[in-house]
This record gives C-alpha cells, structure tokens and sequence, in this order.
C-alpha cells in the first residue's frame, strides 16, 4: 500500500473524523478539508495519492475539485463520498476517472476495506489475472486513466470468468451508457437483473434509462450501500 497521505473532503465534520480514524490502523497520514475551496488549497500545497470527496458540499462542489484533480495530478486516485442512492453526476465523474463510491452512513470496516482496495489496484499484474475479482479490479484502474477501450476488455473477462455475477454486467451498462449506446446498456442492466433481481444499482440504472428523457440521473456503479436514498 502507498504511504503518500489521502486528503478528506466533506464539510460534516463528523464524517472527516470518522474517516480519519478509520483510516489509522491503515498507518495513512490523513488530512482535511471541509470544502472545495480548501481542498484545492491543500492539493496545492501537498502531494496526495487519494481523496475522499463528497460531492455535494456548499459551495464548490466536489465535482468541481474532481474536475480540478484530473487536470492538475490525473495520477490522484479518487474516492466519491455521497448520501444519494443514485449519483446524480456519475457519468462525468466515471469520464473523469471516478469508479469507486461509497454511500453514507458507512461503518469503518468498509471504509477501510475499499481504501486498500483502490490503493493496491496499482500492483496488479495484468498478464497474471485469471480472476472475476482480478478483472474487475484492473477495468476500475483502467477507468482511474481514462483508458475506457481496456476497461470494457477487462470487463468482458471478468464476465467470462464468472457470469453469476451482477456487478460486472452493471460496470459494462455503465461503459456503454457513457459512451452514449443508452439501448445495449438497457441490455446489460436487465441481464445484470435476471441473474440477481435484487440487485440494486442494475434495477436503478434500467428504470432510469428507461424515462431517461424525462429527468435523467446518473448511472449508479455499485457502491456500498447503493440502494439507499438520502441527501447529503
């Protein structure tokens, strides 16, 4: 796992503390800010390798520093901090590297679990995958670059390794949805549906595309606890 800090952004205080100290037994160095201002400021002045960012903060929002993150130091890794059930801004945060999401409330452990993930993604060896798990993790680094072609093979190899499984047919949708072929991602959310119809984040993505022209919001990726609502 990197050493280079993780920067917070969340203008809730107590969900900076709860991250910061969740984080602790990782051995990271944290810092904060409490809204987009002064999280440009610090991404400034310091070298981070993650951030965690709320999206909706008064103010500059956080899409707004996400945008600022991939112009400036595109090698940062992101972490979208939300309250909504659906993220209204997902597809310009998935265009900009954005693919890992986490839902509040959320307990420490998951937390802690996802940061690792995300920071050990970097050392997988691509020639050596051979698992569902492998393949989904090298498609989410792909998309961190940008790099949306390899992201959908690693994908694609996901699904041939294990087709049982939801999340990898939703993570397909959500690529081809971004690219704007709105009816083969229709297609992947329903097969994502009949293998699991309690699955969530596919069920959110078919009713949205399906009244897309009436008030579309964004493609939901999976993250923890996704079939919850709220605001933040």
């Amino acid at each position: 796992m990197q050493a280079k800090p993780v920067l917070i952004v969340d203008d809730e205080k107590n969900i900076r503390m709860t991250l910061s100290q969740a984080l602790e037994s990782l051995d990271l160095e944290t810092d904060t800010a409490v809204n987009g201002e002064e999280a440009l400021a610090k991404l400034d002045e310091k070298h981070f390798g993650l951030v965690l960012l709320d999206l909706k903060m008064p103010g500059m929002d956080g899409m707004e520093v996400l945008r600022h993150i991939r112009k400036a130091r595109p090698d940062i890794k992101v972490i979208i901090i939300t309250a909504h059930g659906t993220i209204d801004s997902a597809t310009e945060a998935m265009k900009l590297g954005a693919v890992d999401f986490i839902q509040k409330p959320f307990a420490p452990k998951e937390i802690r679990d996802l940061v690792t993930k995300v920071l050990d993604r970097d050392a997988l060896e691509a020639e050596k995958a051979k698992s569902y798990e492998e393949h989904i993790e090298l498609a989410k680094r792909c998309i961190g670059r940008r790099e949306f072609d390899a992201a959908q093979e690693y994908v694609r190899r996901a699904i041939a390794a294990d087709s049982t499984k939801p999340d990898g047919l939703n993570l397909m949708g959500a690529l081809i949805e971004m690219r704007g072929d709105w009816l083969e991602a229709l297609k992947q959310y329903r097969a994502a549906l009949a293998l699991d119809p309690t699955y969530a984040p596919a069920k959110e993505n078919l009713d949205r595309v399906v009244v897309r022209h009436e008030q579309g919001s964004g493609i939901n990726l999976g993250g923890a606890k996704a079939s919850k609502g709220g605001r933040s």
